[in-house]
């Protein structure tokens, strides 16, 4: 297939240019047509210069938009409207032209016969799989404007830890910035002024002294090392991630980093629970929905966990007895799943420990400042206390000195 590059005058008189792959021009001018556009020009692309022009000109789809077009869709359908009409409805109130231009696609696609599941799977790079996912099941089930309205709250709730997870980090990355930035600015600038004043006065220079000289000399004759080294760190983390054990030994690590912990297990035990909630609400099976959360928790160690749970399940296991043998999972999660699996109430414990696990993260963000300041603050002063000491040692030698004389 060829990409064309088009002009167009939609309904409400507005230009619209883009990018279409199609087998040739008058399919491109029937695709533009059946949209309700009137065709100026249609050209064939240059390629990499296009792509690249597309890639710069399109504005990201965030996942809010994502949640307001789920939440108004499940509005508008159950309110008996056809979901062409409530597309058409939300892509005319839409402000986000890339997305816009998506929904436009998938109208014409549904219009043409496809399912609205079919049409998100294609797009897989903008709605999430849960989507599809849940979609697809509310299709099958007739359930469809719940489905959407279960993915609306699980895609808030994503969103909610990603903002948890990002307030708590924002405290811990300023600081080290801000103290590494001042360490350097004053082996490189401040030290070497004052230190070179105290050698002209011709005072003997005590150990410590000499080190802080050692130290501002490196700094300044080999800067441009520590970008080189952040640089083949990163390679080496990245290449060490490409294999399974390395991988699974980069993940344990995150499990056992100080005040770091704290972050990533709450947010795996957060995604776990909000997963599971959300694909056994959909109807999925505990097997199918335990190899969906494998797969999108992102941590070798909880992985491994859940292939080796799917498995004992597999083979006539409870989910709390499968999750009692991994000490990842803490006693409250195995006690309250094995009580909605003898209740029948597994989708509501499963809500319940989602909820509380992103309480723990937003308290865990709210004093995570309070843990770190003493950190930085001790690390701080020990810093300029012995640049201060190297700084003071000579002068105090030299006032000894003129003492005695």
């Amino acid at each position: 297939m060829t990409t064309y590059r088009y002009q167009a005058v939609d309904g409400d008189g507005v230009r619209q240019q883009g990018l279409i792959k199609a087998e040739s021009e008058e399919v491109v001018a029937q695709d533009l047509a059946a949209r309700g556009y009137l065709v100026l020009s249609i050209q064939e692309s240059a390629g990499l210069l296009d792509g690249l022009m597309r890639r710069f000109a399109q504005q990201k789809v965030r996942r809010m938009d994502i949640i307001e077009l789920a939440n108004s869709l499940s509005v508008m359908m159950g309110a008996g409207l056809p979901i062409t009409t409530s597309l058409a409805d939300i892509i005319s109130a839409t402000p986000n032209p890339t997305l816009r231009n998506i929904l436009g696609n998938i109208k014409q696609e549904i219009e043409q016969g496809s399912t609205f599941s079919d049409a998100l799977d294609r797009r897989g790079a903008v709605f999430p799989d849960i989507f599809t996912r849940l979609v697809r099941v509310g299709e099958e089930t007739g359930r469809f404007e719940k489905s959407l309205a279960d993915v609306a709250e699980h895609l808030q709730r994503v969103e909610d830890l990603t903002a948890a997870i990002k307030k708590a980090l924002i405290y811990p990355a300023f600081a080290i910035v801000t103290t590494l930035g001042a360490l350097i600015f004053w082996l490189v600038f401040v030290l070497p002024q004052i230190i070179g004043t105290i050698k002209g006065m011709g005072v003997k220079l005590p150990l410590l002294t000499r080190i802080l000289m050692g130290a501002s000399t490196v700094t300044q004759q080999f800067w441009y090392l520590a970008p080189l080294v952040v640089a083949a760190a990163y390679g080496g983390f990245r290449l060490l991630k490409r294999s399974e054990q390395g991988l699974y030994l980069i993940d344990a690590a995150k499990l056992r980093l100080p005040i770091y912990k704290l972050i990533e297990y709450n947010r795996l035990l957060a995604v776990f629970a909000e997963q599971m909630r959300i694909l056994i609400v959909a109807g999925l099976t505990v097997d199918r929905t335990l190899g969906i959360v494998s797969s999108v928790v992102h941590n070798a160690v909880f992985k491994k966990a859940f292939d080796q749970i799917r498995e004992d399940i597999t083979y006539g296991s409870t989910i709390a007895d499968a999750l009692r043998k991994h000490p990842v999972f803490p006693v409250m999660v195995v006690r309250l799943v094995g009580i909605g699996e003898s209740s029948g109430s597994l989708d509501n414990q499963f809500s319940f420990l989602a909820t509380h696990y992103l309480k723990k993260l937003d308290e865990i963000s709210d004093k995570l400042g309070k843990i770190i300041e003493p950190v930085v603050i001790g690390f701080i002063g020990v810093m300029f206390a012995v640049i201060i000491m190297g700084l003071l040692l000579p002068v105090y030698d030299l006032i000894s000195a003129v003492g005695k004389g």
